[in-house]
Order: C-alpha cells, then structure tokens, then sequence
C-alpha cells in the first residue's frame, strides 16, 4: 500500500478537499514535512518577513475571497509573531486556518527547543484550537477546523501539529480523507419576529440601514439590493461589508461620510442593523436615541441585544434574513428623507469638499485622497491604515466592488499594521485591478519590510504614505489631554520611507506639493513594481475622528 507522511497529507486535504490554491507564512524546522506537502500539491505559498503579515494576509484573504485564508507558523517565535493577527481576525469575526508546529510530543517538559504551552495562550483569541495527536486523524482534524472556522459566526481557529505527528509514514487508507460538508442551514426568526419588524419597517417615516461585516461574508448582494430597492431605505455599509451593494448605489449615503453617518442615526426614527456590532466607534449603542426603534438582524443571539436593545430581533445570516423578510416590507418612497440627509451632509461636509478640489501647501491628507481617487478611480481596491489616515481613506474612497474600501485598523483591536497585507492579499485575490494603500507614516513601519515580499512573489500594490511626520492621532490627542509642550513619543520626523522601498527593490516617488502627486502616482502605477510614493502632508491636520477617540478614553 501506498505510504504518506502528515505533512504531505495536510497538503493533500488542503488541496483536494478544500480547493486551498495559496497560503502564508514563514518555513521552520518543525514543520518541514508540511512545506513539501504544499510542493507536492502545488499550493503556492507567500513566505513573508514577519509572521504577523502572514495571519494577516489570512485574515485579509478570507475577507476578499469569502473563503477561509490559511497561514503557516513555525513553533515559539513563529507561533508568537503571530498572536496579533490572530487576535485581530478573531475579533473581526474573520475565518482563518492557522496551522502552527511546536515541539515533538516525545520531548514535553525536557526543555525541548521552542518547548511552550502554546495552546493555552492561543486558546482565548480563536473560535476553536486543537492539537493533533495521530498522523491519521491529520485529515479529520483539518476537516474541523474549516467547518468551525466557517459555521455560524466565523472566526479564526489553530491546529497544532507536532512534527512526530507530521513526519510519521502511515498507509493512505487508513487516513481517509473526509468530504467537504455541502451542507448549509440557518436559524429562521420566529414568524412573530418577522412581523413584529415588517410593522416597525413600514411605519418608519426617517429609517436608515446600517450593515456591517456579517453582510459582507453573508455575501448577500442580491437580498440586500432586493431589500433596499423596496423599502426605499437609505442605507451605508460599514466595516468588511462595504461594497456588497456599490458606494454609488442611489440609495447609499456613503456620501455623506464617517460625520454624516453619526448624524444620520441620531435623525432617524427606525434604524435597521445587520451583522453590525454596537462596539465603541457606535458608542456601544449610546448614539442611537432612545425613542428610535431598532430592528436587528445577526447570525449571533448575543449581539441581538447587546449595548442596545432591539425593539425586533431577528436571529440568523443575514441574508437568509432579509430574503424572509423582503416580502413582509411594503413598497416604499423615502427620497424627501434622502434629500434631507444628503443637504444634511453637504452643509456638514462643506470644508472636506472644498479641501478635497482645491490645492494646499502643506498637502491636506483629503486632497491626498481625492488625488488618488482621480488616478485610480471607482474600479480600484482600496485599503486604509493608520489613525487619522484611515478616516481620510474612508470618506475620499469609493470603489465599484465588494470590500473595495476597508479600514484596516479601525476594527475592535485598532490594529496598525495591517494595511500593508492587506494590500498584498487584496492583489493576489484580484491580480488585474489596481490595489492602492493609503498608509499613516506610523503604521507603515510596522510591515514595511514586506516590500521585499512583494518584489519577490511580484505582489505590484501601490502604497501611498501620507507622512505628518507623527503618531498623527496619538500627537493630536496629546495636544488635547497635556498640551503641545508635553508631546511624548508621538513624533517621527521627515524620513524617505520610499528609498527604503527602492532599496528592495521596488518603485519610489518623495513628492511635496500639490501638482506633483498625479504624476508620482502614475509613474508609481507604470512601473509595474510594489510602489511607495511618499507624501509629506499638513502635520497640523487632525480628523474629527481624533476627538472621538480621545474621548473614549477619558476617564473622568
């Protein structure tokens, strides 16, 4: 009989049953055999320079493709290096494989090379964790981790093999593969549930939609565009589900941006939520006034009443959700209440508009976007990182296709660092459009080193640092709560982040004024390269998201 190792079988499950065509990570002694498991099956791998960029090109993946991404982490340092991206994706909700190596079995508690008790650590920031103790029960495992990662509210799962497990010969039939589950199943709201909302619905005279990531891995475009064409409701979609219905839909606000929004749920009389979480950036639900009825929809039971509660309730995916309900809803026509929303907006909006068509000197960060946006248009993919930076992506962005704008570090760990793969995933998911970054000066060190990445697995994104010379946020905040006299480790000063870029190999632009943006970019997109076009803006700018974070941590 024909004889595999565990590591040629974790690439043959990979392949065969879960149609895995690319991961990421870093190689290690412990899971050598797994590395020729990804040869012999040809699955390519990205071998990135920080294990974090590898969970979070997972991360990014998953949200880009609809599918579980899957990264590879070495023991100890490897398994470390990665716990942030791992953290962030579980609280993003993101399904993601981690298949991590450690010490043998047989030298536990000798002092073994990388000996740490890693799944304890790991165990809180994943939707399930497990070590596997039998070569053939390799695929069985694997089959489980996909299914947690995936079923009801998704999330980030770890698989840990040792490598006596995956250098182990077995005979193949005594591992049998597993089919991939088929099968799919929802929670269907109570008929009364439904009603309850429909009636809520068609008595609102200001209502407004708000969804966030779980209608983005519903991927319910067609329910949701059904739904909103007749009600008639207003909508603006948040978080990884931004995109699943265009930006420039006629009934979406998006607009009215990041300001506009807050003022929009503080105007309405029903607010409809769907796989949006009450976390901070809503204040924990605070912004919604109290006499404003509230319809909820989330595939968790949880998060129905969680920091508000829903005058209708509705448990399951989103859009199994809205197809039931779509039916109950009349036929609705709310365009006064648009107009008044989008005068609303404009009149607020007023001074971004304006920054946005006409030239600085120094460069505000709005008319950086806006430049970019004229360059790359509506058909480009784009990722936000930073503090400040990531609400100037926001509002100056708009893309055509799904998650085609994210802000990467406004989710609940508001991790920095994660623009940069992002970036790479959103170009290997979608190698023909034009992936551009708007990258904080600060957060761009994090992961910058995967420059050389890009140039290696010819990964050509286009990374525009929006450099104030500062921790942006952090400086501003400072100014605010100690005064400008007292500014602590926010600074970093003018530094030529593209020639480092150049360095690797890569293309760089340092531009200054106004006028040279444009054609920076464009030699930056013709070279065909990874790109770092490195733009000095105003240091004295701050964004009206500044104040809100610094009074979310005020503690008086």
């Amino acid at each position: 009989m024909a004889l595999i190792n565990g590591g040629h079988l974790v690439g043959k499950y990979l392949k065969q049953v879960e149609n895995v065509d690319i991961v990421f990570g870093i190689s290690g002694g412990h899971i050598e055999s797994m590395l020729d498991g990804f040869t012999e099956y040809k699955i390519r791998t990205i071998d990135v320079r920080h294990e974090q960029a590898a969970a979070m090109m997972a991360h990014a993946w998953s949200v880009y493709t609809g599918r579980p991404g899957v990264c590879f982490l070495t023991a100890g340092p490897g398994f470390t290096n990665g716990l942030t991206g791992i953290a962030n994706a579980y609280l993003d909700n993101a399904p993601m494989v981690v298949l991590c190596g450690r010490h043998p079995l047989r030298d536990d508690l000798t002092g073994a090379l990388q000996e740490l008790n890693q799944m304890d650590i790991v165990k809180p920031m994943t939707k399930w964790a497990a070590t596997c103790y039998d070569t053939k029960r390799i695929p069985e495992y694997l089959s489980i981790a996909f299914r947690q990662a995936m079923e009801g509210r998704p999330g980030p799962v770890f698989l840990e093999l040792p490598p006596d497990i995956l250098n182990v010969k077995v005979e193949e039939s005594q591992a049998p593969k597993p089919s991939r589950a088929t099968r799919k199943y929802t929670v269907h709201p109570d008929d009364a549930d439904l009603k309850n909302a429909a009636d809520i619905i068609n008595g609102a005279k200001k209502p407004l939609f708000l969804g966030g990531t779980g209608i983005g891995f519903s991927a319910c475009a067609e329910q949701l565009r059904a739904f909103v064409d007749k009600s008639g409701i207003p909508f603006m979609l948040l978080n990884n589900g931004r995109g699943e219905l265009p930006d420039t839909h006629p009934l979406s606000i998006w607009d009215a941006g990041n300001i506009g929004m807050m003022v929009t749920i503080q105007q309405a009389d029903v607010i409809v939520s769907a796989g949006l979480r009450f976390n901070w950036i809503l204040q924990s639900g605070k912004i919604i006034p109290p006499a404003t009825k509230l319809v909820r929809i989330d595939i968790d039971p949880h998060e129905v009443d969680r920091n508000r509660t829903a005058d209708a309730g509705l448990v399951g995916d989103a859009g199994s959700v809205l197809k039931q309900l779509t039916p109950l809803v009349q036929k609705r026509d709310h365009s006064e209440w648009l107009k008044t929303l989008r005068a609303a907006s404009r009149s607020m909006l007023d001074y971004e508009i304006r920054t946005r068509e006409n030239p600085s000197d120094p460069i505000h960060p709005i008319r950086l976007a806006a430049q970019i946006r004229s360059v790359t248009g509506e058909d480009a993919m784009y990722v936000a990182d930073g503090g400040d930076t990531v609400y100037f992506g926001l509002t100056g962005f708009m893309s055509k296709h799904r998650a085609g704008v994210i802000g990467t570090s406004s989710g609940l760990l508001g991790c920095l660092g994660t623009g940069i793969p992002f970036a790479m995933a959103a170009k290997l998911a979608y190698p023909d459009r034009n992936v551009v970054l708007l990258n904080g000066d600060g957060s761009f060190g994090f992961n910058s080193m995967e420059f050389d990445t890009m140039v290696r697995h010819n990964i050509p994104i286009l990374c525009v640092v929006n450099n104030d010379c500062a921790w942006g946020m952090i400086k501003h905040s400072q100014e605010l709560s100690i005064g400008a006299d007292r500014l602590q480790c926010s600074e970093l000063g003018t530094r030529r982040y593209e020639k480092m870029v150049e360095g690797l190999g890569g293309h760089g632009e340092f531009v200054t004024r106004d006028e040279d943006i444009v054609p920076a970019l464009e030699r930056a997109i013709a070279s065909g390269k990874p790109a770092c076009v490195n733009v000095m803006t105003d240091p004295t700018v701050t964004s009206p998201a500044t104040p809100l974070f610094y009074q979310s941590l005020k503690m008086e």
